[in-house]
């Protein structure tokens, strides 16, 4: 069974572009462009969540970082790895404030992806 992972990106060429690679790898992609979709994580049981760290329809309520600390805070999805995608230069102290189990910088190239998923899956 292929693993899950969830990729919550509002910019489309960047989630359609990640969505894609991961599928050519063999993993079943669920992808959003907001956060809404955290609501039905019972139903998607992902194995990997991937969040960007500026959801602009989301910038005013919570960002990739709070969102990060809210699943690795609650003991349903704790277990959960996150990985949060940005562009900032301070990625790795954003990341290790919102509990995320990694990240990855834009831009970035599909070995990066890669590996990163690998790694935590």
């Amino acid at each position: 069974m292929a693993k899950r992972i969830l990729v919550i990106e509002d910019d489309k060429d960047i989630r359609d572009t990640v969505t894609l690679a991961l599928e050519i790898e063999g993993y079943e992609v669920i992808s959003s462009d907001n956060s809404r979709i955290l609501k039905s994580l019972d139903q998607h049981k992902p194995d990997l969540i991937m969040i960007d760290n500026w959801l602009t329809e989301w910038k005013s309520d919570a960002n990739g970082q709070q969102l990060s600390r809210a699943l690795k805070s609650d003991p349903k999805t704790k277990h959960i790895p996150v990985i949060i995608v940005s562009a900032v230069s301070n990625i790795a102290e954003i990341a290790e404030a919102g509990l995320s189990d990694g990240y990855l910088k834009k831009p970035f190239n599909l070995d990066d992806l890669y590996g990163i998923v690998k790694k935590h899956l």
